[in-house]
């Protein structure tokens, strides 16, 4: 469950900065269009781009390395990786697990 998640979520990051970058590129060529100033839409661009690579690098240093080890540094691993997924759970190809009760927080 645990690599299928880890594959999900950094699939996810990777879309939402590509989409980043395209709306970036967007707003960014015709601010007027969209009742910006072209200041305000290359901020809000360098903005959203930033936060989405901010999100691939928290998980690939900060979650990727500790999970599986053992103690609290793999449980909170395994905690984070959650969360970060959760505003995905709705999505076609969350890889839901089997209900076991392995979870964070629950007795193993």
């Amino acid at each position: 469950m645990t690599a299928g998640l880890v594959a999900f979520v950094r699939a996810r990051f990777n879309e939402e900065l590509e989409k980043a970058r395209f709306a970036g590129n967007v707003v960014g060529s015709r601010p007027e269009r969209f009742g910006v100033g072209p200041e305000e839409a290359a901020e809000h661009a360098r903005f959203s781009v930033a936060a989405a690579e901010a999100r691939i690098v928290l998980l690939d240093d900060t979650v990727v390395p500790y999970l599986g080890t053992a103690g609290p540094g793999g449980r909170n691993a395994e905690f984070q990786l959650r969360l970060l997924a959760a505003p995905y759970v709705e999505h076609r190809d969350y890889p839901h697990d089997d209900g076991s009760a392995r979870r964070p927080g629950s007795p193993a």
